[in-house]
């Protein structure tokens, strides 16, 4: 955690970028390091992205099981 909403992100590319967590998410799901979320890159500056979701560790597990990350 950055500070203001902000976090430093790995992406499955290989990219790090700062992530800005999304209003609706400000308050009802904590981001923890180790979490998966989804992001959505920004069109203008590839560095930076919009966090969309961040999966319970039951998806995770799930994800894990089926081989998608």
């Amino acid at each position: 955690m950055l500070g203001s909403f902000h976090i430093r992100v790995r992406c499955s590319d290989g990219v790090t970028r700062l992530g800005r967590i999304k209003g609706k998410m400000k308050r009802r799901a904590w981001i923890r390091e180790g979490d998966v979320i989804i992001i959505t890159p920004w069109s203008f500056q590839d560095e930076k992205c919009d966090i969309s979701y961040r999966y319970t560790p039951p998806q995770r597990d799930w994800l894990r099981r089926n081989k998608y990350i």
